[in-house]
């Protein structure tokens, strides 16, 4: 509305129903006034700007932009306005002059304060640089806003006092940094003083803006600058109509006539009805009701704002648990048909057979080491040439074992790749691939497969002394008699029998044979228990692969439950107001 503005101020209607100030927001301290203190509100909101900075969106998804853009506003609009208004809510009411490059922004705020505080010119960017004037006296209440640290700050007489003028950089600015403070230093606002000209009021950029602000319920008003006179009451209309149709149903429209080519301020007499309005303005009454219309609408808006944040967060949550699936389904038959075939013996390579036929052969060391009545045959002699003749079995043993292992990461290195690359790869896999190592490194996988080879051959020779020792555990009983184990030790040894099981649990059944010939039921239970073990081994270097997308599905903002810090500061809010 235009109280005090007198001729030359208009608006584009009656008030919309329901679009009345809730009972109590005239006076903030009434508003704030609810069951719980001004104080909890303030921390409510702090709360909710701390968790809304932490908020990231790792996954390239439709609308992860924008809703990044969203968050980035929200944080300005909860550190610029919202907190510094709630600490101090008797401090001046800040009016921001915004608008395109030339609208004639600087010499508005010259013009009306009736001295040159902020520089106007005509090379773009015409505003380089946010000025901030204030009464003298309103210096102390002002002080610890955050605006004070980024504007040339400036203290005259002419401003009334309850409020301080904004002169902010161009929207449009060709300067990157000054759009991006054009931006910033609206949330700061508890009023837009929006400058446009009669040849550039129809520009998309405002209207966004201005459209953003009436949806957070910011008090705007709206100066239409250099209008010619005869073509005042057609542009007038035109620009009613389409504050109506935004929404700005209340804001003052001001309109300063075409000065035609001139330097300096303009005439008291162009700027007057904004003067008058702006001296009713900073009544303490209006200030009040300004300052609580905006912060009342602020909070209003927080409630949806918030929630479609939380919702993109939750998308991305969702997102990350489709791929998550996807690479679970893409490993599932890589891991079923290379476990199958470890259970099945098909292991054990052409290298590992020829050397069990070179050990077994006659006049070799393992040659008949069991007589037809299953007596243990050797000395402690043969025991020692025993073991030396299969080293070369347990080095083929452990190489053969590698290559499967390597074979099996690959072949889950190449499922998962397909997966995130096909037609019908889950959302946001794609770009994962652009960021996320693409594999594991070869000279990784390589490693981590010979390091587990290598436990796997440690491990047979750790439970086969641990079977001659006599120690058993519930997987592999101790089942061999004293004079058995003592023969086996003397005669066979440890290595041997752990390369004769190995051997089986490989694949090479006449080991397999052999083992239950030389330690019965324990033998067999040996060969089992090294099955399973690289069966186990196998399935882990293939889930291995799984970890692509580690790097980035392993963020925090991508945790099932990571939107609900958002819903809690929200249901906090919707408490409190």
């Amino acid at each position: 509305m235009c109280p005090g503005a007198g001729p030359g101020c208009w608006t584009s209607g009656a008030r919309r129903s329901g679009a009345r100030v809730a009972d109590g927001a005239d006076d903030p301290r009434r508003m704030l006034a609810r069951p719980l203190a001004a104080a909890s509100l303030l921390e409510a909101v702090r709360d909710l700007r701390r968790d809304a900075e932490r908020t990231r969106f790792p996954l390239h998804l439709p609308g992860s932009a924008s809703a990044a853009a969203s968050r980035a506003r929200l944080v300005d609009q909860l550190g610029e306005h919202l907190i510094p208004r709630l600490t101090e809510l008797s401090a001046p009411a800040v009016v921001v002059v915004a608008g395109s490059t030339g609208a004639g922004k600087s010499t508005l705020v010259n013009s009306l304060v009736g001295a040159e505080v902020s520089a106007a010119g005509v090379l773009r960017p015409t505003t380089r640089q946010a000025v901030l004037v204030h009464h003298p006296d309103d210096a102390e209440l002002l002080g610890h806003h955050p605006v004070m640290e980024a504007v040339v700050v400036v203290a005259h007489e002419a401003v009334p006092r309850g409020i301080a003028l904004l002169d902010a950089p161009d929207l449009d600015s060709v300067v990157e940094e000054n759009r991006e403070w054009a931006h910033r230093l609206l949330e700061s606002a508890d009023l837009w003083l929006f400058v446009t000209t009669a040849t550039r009021y129809g520009d998309a950029l405002p209207w966004q803006v201005l459209g953003a602000a009436a949806e957070r319920g910011t008090t705007v008003a709206m100066v239409l600058n250099r209008v010619p006179a005869a073509s005042l009451p057609k542009v007038r209309r035109d620009l009613l109509e389409r504050m109506r149709e935004r929404g700005l149903v209340d804001a003052p429209l001001f309109a300063v006539p075409d000065a035609g080519p001139h330097s300096g301020l303009l005439a008291p007499g162009a700027v007057a009805p904004i003067t008058r309005w702006m001296s009713t303005l900073a009544g303490p009454d209006r200030a009040r009701t300004v300052v609580a219309r905006t912060l009342h609408g602020a909070l209003e808006a927080l409630r949806g704002w918030v929630d479609e944040l939380a919702e993109a967060v939750q998308d991305q949550a969702d997102a990350a648990q489709e791929i998550d699936v996807a690479i679970t389904a893409a490993l599932t038959p890589v891991r079923v048909a290379a476990v199958d075939q470890v259970r099945a013996g098909r292991v054990a390579d052409g290298g590992v057979r020829a050397r069990w036929l070179e050990l077994t052969a006659r006049g070799g060391a393992l040659a008949r080491p069991v007589s037809g009545r299953g007596a243990v045959r050797g000395s402690a002699r043969d025991g020692r040439s025993r073991a030396a003749a299969v080293r070369p079995l347990l080095e083929d043993l452990e190489a053969g074992v590698t290559l499967t292992l390597l074979v099996a990461g690959e072949r889950a290195r190449e499922a998962v790749l397909r997966a995130l690359s096909s037609a019908d790869a889950p959302r946001g896999a794609g770009a994962l691939l652009a960021v996320a190592p693409t594999q594991v490194g070869e000279s990784l996988r390589a490693g981590a497969a010979a390091q587990s080879a290598a436990d796997w051959t440690s491990g047979g020779l750790r439970l086969a002394r641990a079977l001659l020792e006599g120690v058993g555990d519930d997987r592999l009983p101790a089942l061999l008699d004293d004079r058995r184990r003592a023969a086996l030790a003397r005669s066979v040894g440890v290595e041997t029998v752990a390369a004769v099981a190995l051997a089986g649990a490989s694949g090479v059944v006449a080991a397999e044979r052999l083992a239950g010939a030389l330690l019965g039921a324990a033998g067999a239970g040996l060969v089992v228990r090294l099955r399973d073990d690289l069966a186990d081994r196998v399935g882990a270097q293939i889930d291995a692969e799984s970890g692509v997308a580690d790097p980035v599905l392993a963020d925090p903002d991508l945790a099932a439950d990571a939107a609900s810090r958002l819903r809690l500061r929200l249901a906090v809010l919707k408490e409190l107001t």
